[in-house]
């Protein structure tokens, strides 16, 4: 008889697309009850609540990332990146999309130089601009 291995940790994008999957069960069409879920409550009151959420959990990343500068505990970024990433994901739901559509944008990009990436997505929006 021999040992099996040790279960490997789950892949981060399986994690992520078992919580879309559960984000999508919150929506008032899926069932979703604002007053009992707080993300169907995100999802009912619309954009401007989980948008807003997004940005205060964006500076909280920063908040803390300028804290962990001067001696604070770094881990208190995963957190608030973790919450970061959660309305995120509300917003990817809202809006039809999976974290596997941003997964796939960060492989498309994997590679390639940011400078060169953003110069050509500049080029791109003056090209369809007609400039």
């Amino acid at each position: 008889m021999t040992a099996q291995a040790p279960a490997s940790p789950p892949h981060s994008q399986d994690v992520l697309a078992r919580l879309a999957a559960v984000i999508e069960t919150r929506k008032v069409a899926n069932g979703g009850d604002p007053s009992a879920s707080y993300v169907a409550r995100l999802l009912h009151q619309g954009p401007d609540a989980f948008l807003k959420k997004i940005g205060e959990e964006a500076t909280e990343v920063v908040m803390a990332a300028k804290d962990a500068d001067h001696g604070a505990d770094p881990t208190k970024i995963v957190n608030e990146v973790a919450d970061l990433w959660f309305h995120c994901l509300i917003a990817l739901a809202h809006y039809g999309l999976a974290p596997a559509d941003v997964v796939g944008e960060l492989e498309r990009r994997a590679g390639t130089s940011g400078l060169e990436e953003k110069a050509l997505r500049k080029a791109l929006v003056r090209d369809a601009q007609g400039g």
